[in-house]
């Protein structure tokens, strides 16, 4: 059984050694990282799953950033040890952690991804709303309300 927890300050180099097995090298390049740099992620949102020897074998992060005058929350990175895939293991991390987003407030999170993988937790292609490249825009999802949301996502303002 696993058990959901708030990531602390001391899983920071077990969570980051789970992302490095789980993508490629040089992850950190991708652009969704410069959005990143300087920002603390979320908390109350990034959870890690422990097993009962307390194991992890999954996480998930988030981040503020904008789009225009709107606020959002950046998913990702979401992560599931290859030996722990095909459990439920990230649909229960993504279920749980998007109820606690909306809980805390916030009204829309976007992600970069494959649409039919996250559909199921209510991501839609989202129109108009640019990462910074070179991310394929039909890999840009959101959820949440989205009206009248237009624009580049940028970073928080850390200031």
């Amino acid at each position: 059984m696993e058990r959901l927890v708030e990531e602390q300050a001391g899983d920071r180099w077990e969570v980051e050694a789970l992302y490095d097995t789980c993508f490629a090298p040089g992850r950190e390049a991708l652009s969704s990282y410069r959005l990143r740099e300087g920002v603390a992620p979320v908390k109350g949102l990034c959870l890690v799953a422990r097993d009962a020897s307390g194991i992890i074998g999954g996480a998930i992060r988030y981040w503020p950033v904008r789009v225009g005058a709107a606020e959002a929350l950046l998913l990702g990175p979401i992560a599931v040890h290859p030996t722990r895939q095909g459990e439920g293991l990230g649909a229960l991390m993504m279920t749980e952690s998007l109820e606690r987003a909306e809980a805390a407030g916030w009204a829309r999170v976007l992600l970069v991804g494959d649409a039919p993988y996250y559909e199921r937790f209510g991501f839609a292609r989202l129109d108009g709303v640019m990462m910074p490249p070179p991310t394929n825009p039909q890999r840009v999802l959101g959820r949440g309300d989205w009206a009248g949301v237009k624009g580049a996502v940028e970073r928080w303002n850390v200031g």
